[in-house]
């Protein structure tokens, strides 16, 4: 039946370069054979390996000072694009080859908006498609990052210390965050300069986190090494709540950290760390909701579930609990799985419909909060009550300000970010003449 509907692919649910010999995993793309073009491409994205691009899309000071603004489409050469194999799939191309991270990207981005529109319950159409009717994904290996913007997403290489290279189009939680940001600017649109708070951009990056994290979870085998490895002690260190993994034991970030609002009560510099308070207090909620769901299936006790949740506080309970759980999993693997799943599609459903009530305008993590308690209440007659509460309680949300920021903004950043511009329109921008374009890519390359 599949083999009709839709089209095969395949993606490493984890890096490759972090399980070396694990293969990859076969995925089904609700697209029929044939309709997805070279590229891979079709009528919402198309993914380019372009030639001779000397810089990311963004704002480019020109040779004489002027600052000028690079959008898609890239209108230079590039390689030539993958094309379908045999009945029209794309899992033919070997995982080896070159032009493997094209079909990689491609797919995660197919992959996690499937996961997303189901949690939605419809398309999500891009904020861009004023001025971009599809998306741009470009190879881009000069840069130390991956990142999404106004009708693009641009997907770089990370040098490590040894002279390896970690791709970050084989990093499907890389891949999935960067998507997730376009959700969330389609979702909740874009404040202005004066509307922009800090904590709006923390949320995104935690956003952006929490889907590639639920999206990840659809991978059978990822649930069932996750829980083969902690015994469905979620709270331990595991891959689950490692974001952008750039080796075995080197992560961007954590989800399970301990990071509290109090940490920013005198101001912050960074996004990235300042959503963490509101990362955790999701991961929180999610594992107690899977913990809860454990309980109601008799698959542990209350005891031990509230002891778990303790550890944050108190760290010697650790042991304690990991041997509990220990001895609670073998033979009762089938019903984790289960609880877990169901955790997982709750909290997606659940923070779906909370982004859609968000306004991006003074946006504040209480307000996130709240939202997010009243759309329980909606859902369940808030059985999750007390659990969502209590994970945004500890991280002292609705009870300590966010301070200013102290330095300003650095390219990495979302803030005041040509990635969150909103151009009236951009074909009336000032364009760069050939003699200037010819002088900054002298420069740049």
């Amino acid at each position: 039946m599949l083999s009709h509907t839709h089209t095969r692919f395949r993606v490493f649910p984890q890096a490759p370069y972090l399980h070396p010999g694990r293969p990859p995993e076969i995925v089904h793309i609700p697209k029929p054979p044939g309709t997805i073009g070279p590229g891979p491409s079709d009528d919402r994205l198309y993914v380019i390996d372009p030639i001779g691009k000397p810089w990311p899309y963004g704002l480019v000071s020109g040779p004489n000072g002027a600052i000028q603004l690079s959008l898609p489409p890239w209108q230079g050469p590039i390689r030539p694009p993958v094309r379908p194999g045999p009945g029209g799939h794309f899992d033919h191309v070997p995982v080896d080859a070159p032009e493997f991270g094209l079909v990689h990207v491609y797919a995660i981005i197919r992959f996690a908006l499937e996961v997303w529109e189901r949690y939605f319950g419809s398309p999500i159409q891009w904020h861009f498609l004023r001025h971009f009717r599809r998306l741009e994904v470009s190879m881009l290996p000069t840069l130390d990052n991956a990142r999404a913007g106004y009708g693009y997403m641009e997907v770089g290489e990370h040098p490590n210390e040894d002279g390896t290279v970690a791709h970050y189009a084989l990093n499907f939680d890389v891949i999935a965050h960067e998507l997730g940001h376009l959700i969330i600017y389609s979702r909740l649109g874009v404040p202005n300069l004066v509307t922009a708070q800090g904590e709006y951009f923390g949320f995104h990056e935690a956003a952006a986190d929490i889907t590639a994290m639920i999206a990840s979870l659809h991978f059978a085998s990822m649930v069932e090494q996750l829980l083969e490895d902690t015994r469905g002690n979620l709270y331990a260190l595991n891959e689950l709540n490692r974001f952008a993994e750039l080796s075995p034991t080197t992560q961007i970030r954590l989800a399970s950290n301990t990071l509290k609002m109090s940490d920013f009560a005198v101001g912050w510099e960074d996004e990235h760390k300042l959503s963490q308070p509101l990362t955790g207090a999701l991961f929180d909620t999610l594992v107690d909701i899977f913990q809860e769901n454990l309980v109601d299936r008799g698959l542990v006790g209350r005891d031990m579930a509230d002891l778990s949740d303790q550890v944050g506080r108190f760290p010697e309970y650790g042991p304690v609990v990991q041997a509990a759980f220990d001895t609670a999993y073998p033979g009762r693997e089938q019903g984790f799985h289960e609880a877990l799943r169901d955790a997982r599609d709750y909290l997606g459903l659940a923070l779906a419909k909370t982004w859609e009530r968000l306004s991006p305008h003074f946006l504040t993590y209480v307000e996130i909060g709240n939202t997010l308690l009243a759309v329980d209440r909606a859902l369940s007659g808030g059985r999750y009550w007390e659990p969502i509460y209590e994970s945004f309680d500890w991280r002292e949300i609705g009870k300590v300000r966010v301070g200013p920021r102290l330095a300003p903004p650095d390219e990495s950043s979302h803030a005041v970010s040509v990635r969150a511009l909103v151009p009236v329109e951009p074909q009336l921008l000032p364009k760069m003449s050939y003699r200037e374009r010819m002088l900054l890519a002298r420069r740049l390359t």
